[in-house]
């Protein structure tokens, strides 16, 4: 891997704007590093699909997934004084909310700057001030003084989406990566990488891209794509949350710099056990670090496509993110590239017998 040239993909993509049924940017990130890789396809849903150049047609289909939109907002209504009421998309908390930096995308296709605003503390009640937060309190201010100056000088209509405002950076030094939509634009970025390495080479399997839309509102995206690939086993790509800041030293499994994780369970997929134990094992002899987890919440694209098209082998990948489903998370340079490993190695050995084994 050219560590500049896998930067610089990982910069685009994650300041790429999209939120969930408008990963509009981010496709064509993944079509400008993914060119003379394979053939792209795509479907009304904005799935995009990236087959390698190399596929016969005449082997078992893996499907490598990762999804393309991130979490975010949408406007929900405008105010007399100017102020957008909003919508969450996907799951946020509603404290990491207020007092960040936003974009709205107007009717132009132009990105506002705005701030999620709520009332000041000067002009709060007692009882206010000790209230749980609530979305509908905030809002967000484009600087605007009215409603007519929203819709006719900045074009901001209703359902403008609105993403995080935040810029990709990396700590040489440290190895450490901080920007947005990690979850999951590592894994889009993953996929790419992953071809790049074996571009040219002869496996014993077909190799699909799949960039997944709307996993943060149901993992829809991927309902789709399982049944247009119609693999006959699937990874999945993540930027799972990391908990090496959030819980006791003996319950950590999804630490940085620790390696890749792979989930035995969600709240929607119990991982196939025989290719985990592959995966797992293969890990072991060739020295890539990585780490298990059981999960009790969450869920990935996974869930859709190992029940998919009679029913796929998966496994999930997932590079820690700390502070995930906010607008800044950090991840590891050295998980990103060993998840990378990881499933390039495993590509290069599996074949059709090997996949009925599982």
């Amino acid at each position: 891997m050219n560590e500049l040239n896998a930067l610089s993909l990982l910069s685009e993509i994650s300041n790429a704007n999209g939120i969930s049924g408008f990963e509009d940017d981010v496709l064509s990130v993944v079509r400008k590093y993914g060119d003379g890789l394979g053939t792209f396809d795509e479907d009304c849903m904005r799935n995009l699909y990236l087959s390698r150049n190399e596929n016969t047609g005449k082997r078992p289909v893996v499907q490598l997934d990762a999804h393309t939109d991130e979490v975010g907002f949408m406007v929900r209504a405008i105010r007399p004084d100017g102020m957008l009421e909003f919508i969450t998309i996907g799951g946020w908390v509603a404290s990491n909310i207020p007092a960040h930096l936003v974009q709205v995308r107007n009717s132009d296709g132009v990105y506002i700057p705005g701030v999620v605003a709520s009332k000041p503390p000067h002009y709060m009640s007692e009882a206010e001030r000790k209230a749980p937060l609530e979305i509908s309190s905030l809002v967000i201010d484009v600087g605007a003084t009215s409603m007519d100056e929203v819709v006719n000088d900045f074009h901001i209509e209703i359902a403008a989406p609105v993403v995080p405002e935040a810029v990709f950076s990396y700590d040489e030094k440290h190895g450490i990566m901080r920007g947005k939509a990690f979850d999951n634009r590592l894994g889009c970025a993953s996929i790419i990488e992953t071809l790049k390495e074996l571009k040219g080479q002869t496996l014993g399997v077909d190799v699909v891209g799949a960039f997944a839309s709307q996993e943060e509102v149901g993992t829809r995206g991927a309902t789709v794509t399982v049944e247009r690939v119609k693999p006959s086993l699937a990874i999945c790509f993540e930027g799972c949350p990391a908990d090496d800041t959030v819980v006791p030293s003996y319950q950590i499994q999804t630490a940085l710099k620790k390696g890749p994780m792979l989930r035995h369970i969600d709240a929607r997929m119990i991982t196939n056990p025989r290719f985990q134990r592959y995966a797992l094992n293969l890990a072991k002899e060739l020295s890539i670090p990585v780490q298990t987890a059981v999960r009790t919440g969450g869920a990935t694209d996974g869930a859709p496509i190992h029940m998919g098209h009679l029913g796929v082998p998966v496994i999930v990948v997932g590079i820690p993110v700390r502070y995930a489903h906010t607008h800044y998370g950090y991840s590891s340079f050295e998980d990103y590239k060993n998840g990378i490993k990881l499933v390039t190695e495993i590509l290069r050995r599996i074949d059709e017998e090997t996949i009925r084994s599982f």
